[in-house]
C-alpha cells in the first residue's frame, strides 16, 4: 500500500483515502458552452498516458477533502512530491530520487508499530 503525503493535512496517509483527479496544470476552457463536440471530446477524454514522470491532481477524499497536485513516476508508482493546488509545477531536475532510495510501503512500516 502506498503512503501519500497530503500538503494540507501535512501528514502521510494510506492511498485508500485518496482519489486521482486527472492531469494537473492543464488549461481548462472558459467557454465550454461554445465548444464543438470534437473540441470538448479532446479536452475532456483524450489525455496522454505518459510512461515516467507525470503531474496529476489528487483529492484527499477521506481526509480534508481538498485537491492538491502530485508529481508521480508511473513506472514505479512512486510519488516524488506533492504540493498545494495553485502552486506552479516544480522543477523536474529536483524531483529525481536517489537510485538507491528504497520505496517505502505501508506493509514495510507495519512491523515498526508498537
Amino acid at each position: 500500500m502506498l503512503l501519500i503525503y497530503c500538503p494540507y493535512c501535512e501528514e502521510e496517509r494510506s492511498e485508500l483515502e485518496f482519489r486521482q483527479g486527472g492531469d494537473a496544470h492543464i488549461a481548462r476552457p472558459t467557454n465550454m458552452t461554445e465548444m464543438s463536440d470534437e473540441d470538448f471530446e479532446a479536452f475532456f477524454f483524450l489525455r496522454d498516458n505518459v510512461k515516467g514522470l507525470t503531474f496529476e491532481r489528487w483529492r484527499h477524499l477521506n481526509g480534508c477533502g481538498r485537491f492538491f497536485n502530485a508529481a508521480r513516476d508511473t513506472v514505479s508508482d512512486k510519488f516524488l512530491t506533492t504540493y498545494k493546488a495553485g502552486l506552479p509545477r516544480p522543477d523536474v531536475s529536483t524531483l529525481r530520487p536517489a537510485a538507491s532510495a528504497p520505496v517505502e510501503t505501508y506493509e514495510a512500516t507495519e512491523s515498526d508499530a508498537k
